[in-house]
């Protein structure tokens, strides 16, 4: 046998391979591109790479990293991120919404992690700024790849001209304190989704995942403090859309209860799947779709289905080396939530808690079945017009066959192969979520409506 050497090898392979595609067709070369990471017959291939051409597809929640944009995840490269603007158009991605997201930073600094300070709200206030500024810069640098949607009207032209509708998402209340007027400034910047909760409690909502590293006891508010329950009419007023997901049962029974407005869990998915307290129960399901909202099942592999054996017996085997008891269901497994912990020292936390998500990253991935699976419970549960589609890229995000936005199509092409009609595709990848949308703004009060901002600021 003749062993080759230098170059020609490597262009001997691509010329078999672009031989390989042409001859096969597109349908054939997506395959390819997919590593066989699902497999779909040809027919369903064609029609998901057609409808994905036709349809609004939004994603509603993706974390801005705060290093997006700098060397190895430019925005417009095909980087190491689940999110660029190279990938949202392989994907026919139309638009998402982008999350400023704002939480203490614990692990900051020497001899972390910290319990949380007076300047670890600088530093949440910091982090919002910084990732602000990052959205702006790629819509200013990139503009016939990307710009800001204030409007639904504004998100459906965007996307017929073929860019990125970018909408500007906040997550978590912590860093505006008391200061209700943060919400107008916001909204006057261009925010047009709110989330009040992250992990942790903090002035104007409880979390479904209390942390007692912070001192947090679960429902410590009873649901919405004073200054939430403000904040609901503020958002109505303002023509922002409210996101419920990560908020405790209370909570989000109380935003049901005062606003005059859908709602929309922008990335959660049925406790059915994963009995945790971060996913919807049934009756929370209903409590969104009695408000005229929707669901945004999120594509989170731990939150779609329950931990294996082998990580469980990991998980009890540390517990047991750190002097907690056995688990009771998965809440205390996914994070370090048992209330003994508040009484342990910064160095046991952080020990205990790089231990655990050590563990849970060796979970192998649920896939687009399980993720299919909860938007199928879903729509049976509330209807078509009130399930939608969201990943969670870049904040643990991510199954089998979609793992970053360029994938997108494989979403598209599992809910064909299970039945859905174009009609109901379309409905769940933006159409349901632009209808509630234009909902919340059609209810703001004209004075307070959220302005365009002329300018960046």
């Amino acid at each position: 046998m003749i062993k080759l050497s230098g170059k020609k090898p490597l262009y001997l392979s691509l010329l078999l391979l672009v031989i390989l595609a042409l001859g096969v067709g597109a349908g054939a070369a997506w395959h390819f591109y997919w590593k066989d990471r699902v497999s779909y017959p040809d027919k369903i291939v064609k029609h998901a790479n057609d409808l994905q051409e036709r349809i609004i597809s939004f994603d509603s929640h993706i974390t801005v990293p705060l290093d997006f944009g700098t060397e190895g995840t430019e925005a417009d490269k095909d980087g190491r991120r689940q999110f660029d603007l190279v990938k949202a158009a392989r994907g026919r991605m139309s638009g998402a919404a982008l999350s400023i997201l704002a939480w203490p930073e614990i692990w900051n600094g020497p001899n972390a992690p910290h319990r949380p300070s007076a300047g670890f709200v600088e530093e949440a206030r910091h982090q919002q700024e910084t990732r602000y500024r990052i959205i702006q810069g790629m819509v200013r640098d990139f503009p016939n790849q990307a710009a800001i949607a204030y409007s639904p009207e504004d998100f459906r032209r965007i996307a017929s001209q073929g860019k990125l509708a970018v909408v500007i998402s906040l997550l978590n209340a912590y860093p505006m304190g008391d200061d209700l007027d943060q919400l107008d400034h916001w909204a006057a910047r261009g925010m047009r989704l709110f989330g009040f909760s992250y992990v942790g409690n903090n002035a104007w909502a409880d979390s479904s995942r209390p942390l007692p590293f912070f001192n947090d006891t679960r429902d410590a508010l009873g649901g919405l403090s004073a200054i939430g329950k403000q904040a609901v009419q503020r958002l109505n007023d303002l023509g922002v859309v409210i996101d419920v997901s990560q908020m405790s049962q209370q909570a989000l029974d109380d935003v049901a209860a005062l606003t005059r407005a859908p709602v929309v869990a922008s990335h959660s998915a049925p406790r059915a799947q994963v009995d945790i307290a971060r996913n919807l129960s049934d009756k929370d399901l209903q409590t969104i779709k009695a408000t005229g909202g929707v669901i945004q099942v999120v594509g989170f592999s731990t939150y779609l289905r329950p931990l294996g054996q082998p990580t469980l017996d990991k998980l009890e085997a540390l517990r047991k080396d750190f002097d907690l008891p056995p688990l009771q269901g998965l809440d205390n497994a996914l994070m370090p939530g048992d209330a003994i912990i508040a009484a342990w020292p910064e160095k046991r936390f952080g020990e205990y808690a790089s231990s655990l998500y050590a563990i849970l990253d060796q979970e192998p991935k649920a896939g687009l079945k399980e993720y299919v699976d909860a938007i199928d419970y879903t729509v049976k549960k509330v209807g078509i017009d009130h399930v939608g589609i969201s990943s969670d890229f870049n904040e643990g995000g991510g199954i089998t066959g979609w793992m970053n936005v360029g994938e997108n199509r494989n979403v598209t092409a599992e809910l064909i192969q299970r039945g859905y009609s174009d009609v109901e595709i379309a409905k769940l990848w933006g159409e349901n979520y632009l209808r509630v949308w234009e909902q919340v703004q059609k209810l703001a009060k004209p004075a307070s409506k959220a302005p365009q901002p002329a300018i960046a600021g």
